[in-house]
């Protein structure tokens, strides 16, 4: 039995009908719910056509059959294909080179040139140019539009930035805990994620060394929790093997070491042998200004605090940190930390304190038999003591740069009394933030809070997933995903000191339409966003910056459809354009529990090509969806 639906049709419109037609075929028995596995064959061309399986939904003894969704363009596609179409219905190359001129922004003759040759050249491969004349079809159009030579990011970015200022002058991928492999607590440690940081583009790694039981080795772990610890050797060779596969700038290694002379000179002597000549030696102990990520290229530089202090000072990462101030009502709920999780992990912190305690003050009077130089020279980048006054921390000496570190709450507050100072400090010096202690499940803050004042060193928890992570992937998808992003002229500028939370005047304005998407019928099961129903996809999109350009849209929900058409336009007033990241989810509504996710992406709003471009969406993780989509358009006004 069959009931046709348009889409749109849900279960409880058509009870009434149902009853009916299930009256007429079948007696009084317990019925089950029956589904049909999904399939989508693509044809020899690379167009798809739908299976009648992949339409069809059976509830009880019926089946609901909806019309197929259609992956033809568009109307307003259409209506610019029209635009640029001869006569013959094809897009010569002349009309395909205005099109690239008025619509794409290509500006260079060039570059249309070269755009032209390889769009035809791909129609042509593709069988897609009209028969005779030789221009391109609409399919041909629509279907180089989708691809991945259309990006919004150009395939081929390389680094844009210029990469001869001093370190400073950077924003730079960093990691917090590299080592872990799920949560701050209980997880294990190992050299896989720092592996996989580094192949992702990160340039920052952290390694907490800690002695062993024994006291005669090192080991990496997360001081004072649970965590099973890694030898520190499996690190560093991971760090060697891929320091330099997806970036040739530097790696700047992070040390937070609980060690005495004996062992920091162990770990020296393994430092030395592993790396080799790609380990930055300072040719002195104080530098008046960083060198460049150009002239620290293939380079490893270490940086910690200078033995004779790092136990003087509580670890960065011990200090308490509570309270997390965040505009959740623009980002949408975040999973929260595991309450049992963060008991634990205070209960564990109350246990043990007496113990490291007593463990510290016993290598304490050990390190004052000495200090080991050999491990003091590895030191390029020094961190220094924080004195807890943040008129002090954040002085400037005119002679000598340093590194310094900030938990996430002590940051947050030194931004509402210390702004200025932040932004002045960091033109010269270095400043890292980390996640506070509280954050168990490897959750992150938002990272624009340090951005914004120019901290370079903005440290994620990776291990982790969330809205918060992704603005850091895709701020570092920028200047060819090397690392390292020059931060913006105005937060380097000496006399004039930028104020992120004062009333900007609007610089621009970006225009955004979400013509459509399409990719979710080839990577998920047809029952996966919904039992009795192709799914119902909305789009959100919107922007992170600064506060006063900070905001989230959302279009319609398309009902019933695999490739749903939303031809919907936003538009985003940008005070700082240079700071400001665009954000796009798509979601499956469901009326009875929370909505499913359908993919992710956030996109540096400073590299966006303009025109209609084409954009791949990510799963949780930042990992590229396989074949996941979506077709917008990109104007500045």
């Amino acid at each position: 039995m069959y009931i046709y639906l348009e889409p749109g049709s849900r279960i409880d419109h058509i009870q009434r009908e149902f009853m009916q037609q299930l009256a007429l075929t079948v007696q009084s028995h317990q019925t089950y719910l029956l589904l049909v596995r999904s399939t989508c064959t693509r044809r020899r061309s690379g167009s798809y056509r739908w299976s009648a399986a992949m339409t069809t939904y059976m509830v009880c003894c019926f089946r609901r059959r909806f019309r197929p969704a259609s992956n033809e363009p568009s109307e307003a596609i259409g209506d610019v294909f029209q635009a640029y179409a001869g006569g013959d219905g094809a897009l010569g190359e002349e009309a395909l080179r205005r099109f690239l001129r008025e619509v794409q922004g290509e500006t260079s003759d060039g570059d249309l040139d070269e755009a032209a040759r390889e769009i035809m050249a791909f129609a042509a491969e593709e069988k897609l140019l009209k028969k005779g004349g030789g221009g391109l079809t609409m399919e041909g159009f629509h279907r180089w539009l989708c691809s991945d030579a259309n990006a919004a990011l150009h395939p081929r970015r390389g680094v844009r930035d210029d990469m001869r200022q001093p370190l400073s002058h950077y924003f730079i991928y960093t990691g917090h805990n590299s080592y872990l492999t799920g949560n701050q607590l209980s997880s294990g440690c190992s050299e896989a994620p720092i592996a996989k940081a580094l192949l992702d583009g990160v340039r920052v790694i952290e390694l907490d060394l800690w002695p062993n039981a024994a006291k005669d080795d090192v080991e990496v772990l997360h001081g004072r929790t649970w965590t099973s610890p890694v030898e520190l050797g499996r690190c560093l060779e991971a760090i060697k093997e891929h320091a330099f596969v997806s970036s040739p700038y530097p790696v700047i290694l992070t040390l937070e070491d609980h060690l005495t002379p004996h062992l920091q000179a162990k770990v020296a002597k393994m430092i030395k042998e592993t790396f080799g000549d790609t380990l930055h030696l300072s040719e002195s102990e104080t530098m008046a200004e960083f060198p460049s990520p150009e002239d620290l290229k293939g380079k490893i530089i270490v940086s910690t605090k200078p033995p004779k202090e790092y136990l003087q000072t509580k670890s960065g990462k011990e200090e308490s940190q509570n309270g997390d101030t965040e505009e959740e009502s623009v980002w949408g709920e975040e999973i929260p930390d595991n309450k049992a999780l963060m008991d634990v992990g205070r209960q564990v912190s109350e246990q043990d304190t007496k113990r490291y305690v007593k463990e510290e003050e016993d290598m304490e009077k050990i390190t004052q038999l000495g200090v080991n130089m050999e491990y003091k020279r590895l030191i390029a980048i020094s961190l220094t003591r924080r004195k807890h006054d943040m008129d002090e921390d954040l002085k400037v000496d005119p002679d000598q740069v340093s590194r310094m570190s900030l938990g996430e709450t002590a940051y947050e507050k030194a931004t509402i009394t210390h702004g200025a100072e932040i932004i002045k400090f960091t033109q010269k010096n270095l400043l890292r933030i980390f996640p506070r202690t509280t954050r168990i499940t490897s959750s992150n803050y938002n990272p624009l809070m340090g951005w914004r004042y120019g901290a370079q060193m903005v440290a994620a928890n990776m291990q982790g997933h969330g809205r918060k992570l992704w603005l850091t992937q895709g701020m570092f998808r920028a200047n060819g995903g090397c690392g390292y992003v020059k931060k913006p002229d105005f937060l380097m500028n000496c006399d004039k000191m930028f104020d992120p939370k004062s009333n900007l005047p609007v610089k621009t304005k970006l225009k955004v339409t979400v013509y459509m998407g399409d990719g979710w019928r080839f990577d998920f099961h047809k029952t996966h966003f919904d039992k009795f129903s192709p799914p119902d996809f909305y789009a959100r999109v919107g922007i992170a910056g600064v506060v006063a350009d900070t905001r989230m849209e959302e279009t319609k929900v398309i009902m019933d459809n695999w490739i749903p058409t939303w031809d919907h336009e936003f538009v985003f007033p940008l005070a700082v354009p240079e700071l400001a990241l665009l954000r796009v989810e798509v979601h499956e509504s469901d009326n009875h529990q929370k909505d499913d996710f359908g993919g992710q992406t956030c996109l540096p709003v400073w590299e966006l090509r303009t025109g209609i471009r084409s954009v791949r969406l990510c799963g949780r993780d930042g990992e590229l969806m396989r074949s996941v989509k979506l077709l917008m358009r990109f104007e500045f006004t």
